[in-house]
Formats: C-alpha cells, structure tokens, sequence
C-alpha cells in the first residue's frame, strides 16, 4: 500500500506507524510486513485466503491502518541511538571521499564533519539482510551513486547514494560513494536479533583512528 507519494519525514511516520500496526495485528493469513520509504508490503500465505476470507482480511486491514494513522504510533525502535564507528582514513577505506569532497566544494575534513555529527533515521531495511536505508543525510552531501557500480564492495564499507546513507554489512556489489567503513558487524544470523539496525532507529557515525579501526578488527576476528 501507498502511503505517500514522495519520501519526507511525514512519509516516514506513516510508514513506520502502520508497519508497527501490522505487525502487532492479527491479521489472518499475513506472514510478513515490509517498509520501504513511501510504501508497506503486507505478504499473506498462498492459498491461505478464500475469496469470502480475503474480503474480510482486506477490511481488517484497512482498519489496522486507519487506526495506526489516527494514533501516529511511533516505531518501537524511534527512542534508541545506535553509534557506529567509522574510519574514514585511507583510499582502501575510503576510495570515493576526496572525489566527493571535491565534486560538493568540500574539503575532506569537512565532508567527514558533516556526516558524522548529523543523526539519522533507518526507514528501512533491504537490498541485502541487515542493510539500513538511512534518512538525514545533510544537504551538502548529496551525490548521484557511481556511474559503474563496483563489483565488490567490502563488508562495513559506510556509502552515499543521493540522500541516503548507509552501511554495507556484507561484501556485495555496490554503485554507492565509499567514505568510510566500520569494524564492527552490522548482521549476524546467530545474534538476537541480527541486525543492529531495526526500522525507526536513530543512527550516528562515531570518527575512529586506523589504529582504533585495526584494533576493533582484530577483536571481531579473535571473536
């Protein structure tokens, strides 16, 4: 379902409202709920539903939505701040920052200011398991993805992409400007939960050293 037609903080709280909503409902049938930035999937289990059955799924959960909306319930996760370490040292760490700084008239030290001292929210997350989308991306620091993607982008490897930011928690192909990574693992199926970052989560990047970035990597590795 739609529930705006353009991403904005107001999309935001929508979203988040009626994803919590659904999720709390009993709703027959319903297996799953996923947000996106406008939008919330409801997947129901195939052949679960009977023509009359279905009717009546569609009313309840219009009703969830219109309460979740009147209520603007606020996404469990919202009062949170997850940090996150970053080290933005270095070309294998950060390949795309000097030419980002130089593509927004900024100097290096100044892009890495820049991100790290806003907040951001997680409006969701998807592309890869444990991948947060994350809003709050300071103006200036907007910038199109890559024109080629990368066919590897390392684990912990911290992108732009338009307004977005966000962190890689696995090694995949990639078309986001690298600034940064971090040491610590972001997605881990034998952690409860396994994913640090959870739809409403506020999120800051926290400068590191190397040094302090090789210390950490060395003790997730012992781990």
């Amino acid at each position: 379902m739609e529930l705006a037609e353009e991403i904005s903080p107001e999309a935001q709280r929508r979203v988040g409202a009626v994803y919590e909503a659904l999720r709390a409902a009993n709703v027959s049938g319903m297996v799953d709920v996923t947000p996106a930035y406008t939008t919330v999937q409801a997947t129901f289990e195939p052949g679960a539903l009977t023509a009359p059955s279905a009717a009546e799924v569609q009313e309840r959960v219009r009703e969830v939505v219109a309460g979740a909306w009147s209520r603007r319930a606020v996404p469990s996760a919202a009062g949170h701040v997850a940090e996150i370490p970053v080290c933005y040292e270095g070309a294998d760490l950060a390949p795309d920052l000097a030419d980002l700084a130089a593509a927004r008239g900024l100097s290096e030290r100044e892009v890495i200011d820049l991100h790290s001292r806003a907040e951001y929210t997680v409006a969701f997350v998807g592309f890869s398991p444990g991948f947060g989308y994350l809003t709050g991306l300071p103006k200036a620091l907007e910038t199109p993805r890559l024109d080629v993607p990368r066919t590897r982008v390392p684990a912990g490897s911290v992108g732009i992409a338009g307004a977005q930011t966000g962190v890689y928690p696995h090694s995949t192909p990639g078309g986001w400007r690298l600034i940064g990574r971090t040491p610590i693992t972001l997605f881990d199926p034998q952690r409860l939960p396994p994913s640090l970052l959870v739809i409403g989560e506020r999120v800051r990047f926290k400068p590191i050293s190397r040094e302090r970035f090789e210390e950490l990597a060395s003790r997730r590795s012992g781990a």
